[in-house]
């Protein structure tokens, strides 16, 4: 036996400290369920752990850390050459490029669905008609999202005029937040048939036993560039990104790269 395998054998047998506290703690578990009095043994049993835990070494775990910042960093690179060359590709084009990392980067995540029908009942309750949601995501749970996946042009956010002291949303953005709330409307109101509906047509791209759940859906809102923002129009910008109750996050592209580079700090920190 290799002498690491055999000092690992050794650190995770129990000795008789360790059982003997157990006992202890054990007895003192189950008398008090008809005692009040109170027996320390639980305690020093826990803190003999948590003393023991220290002194057992950790082998044989590579450095996940590592492994995540070069993920992230790739995304990142990734999406900066992307962007140098925007005006290159279609809206359609763009979108499925982002798709290719939606999942990595809001990782609770598990699948994407594309042209996704929902029922239109209240546009004209005597015709109902279909809408088509370009984009949904689907999470480990089933519930479903929205996701908005615009193309980063530098000036579609906020107006360059102030209106008494206040910039307000250009009409491509809110344009873009207002289709999003009515997609999140008509799913609501969808409700259980809507979740068999979806289900049903998406089921070849829903992972295998998944459901889709339509349970109070949110939106993300990716579009434009606010890295040439004045200071007051990005502050505006953050109150607009606040605004909107069912809007979880509306995000310029130099938004999510800085997201993606505190993301790769963060994991570079921990290695």
């Amino acid at each position: 036996m290799p002498v690491d395998d055999f000092e690992k054998l050794l650190d995770a047998f129990p000795n008789s400290t360790e059982l003997d506290r157990y006992a202890n703690a054990k007895v003192a578990r189950l008398v008090g369920d008809y005692f009040e009095t109170t027996s320390p043994a639980e305690k020093r049993f826990e803190d003999y752990l948590r003393r023991r835990s220290r002194r057992t070494r950790i082998r044989n775990i590579p450095d996940v850390y590592k492994f995540e910042v070069s993920k992230y960093a790739f995304i990142r690179d990734k999406i900066m050459e992307l962007l140098e060359d925007e005006r290159s590709y279609s809206e359609n084009e763009w979108r499925d490029l982002m798709l290719r990392f939606i999942l990595l980067i809001f990782p609770k995540y598990v699948c994407v669905l594309r042209n996704v029908l929902v029922k239109d009942s209240y546009s004209n309750p005597k015709k109902p008609r279909n809408r088509f949601i370009d984009i949904a995501l689907v999470d480990a749970n089933g519930h479903i999202d929205i996701i908005e996946i615009k193309k980063p042009f530098a000036d579609c956010l906020m107006s360059a005029n102030d209106y008494r002291g206040n910039f307000t949303p250009r009409k491509e953005l809110s344009g873009t937040i207002m289709q999003a709330e009515k997609y999140l409307f008509h799913l609501s109101k969808w409700g259980v048939a809507g979740e068999k509906d979806i289900s049903g047509r998406q089921a070849t791209h829903l992972p295998s036993g998944l459901t889709v759940k339509i349970t109070n859906p949110k939106a993300i809102v990716i579009a434009g560039r606010s890295n040439g923002l004045a200071a007051q129009q990005l502050f505006d910008f953050e109150l607009v990104k606040r605004k909107y109750a069912n809007i979880v996050d509306i995000l310029s592209y130099d938004d999510l790269l800085s997201r993606l580079s505190r993301i790769i700090e963060k994991f570079r920190a921990s290695t």
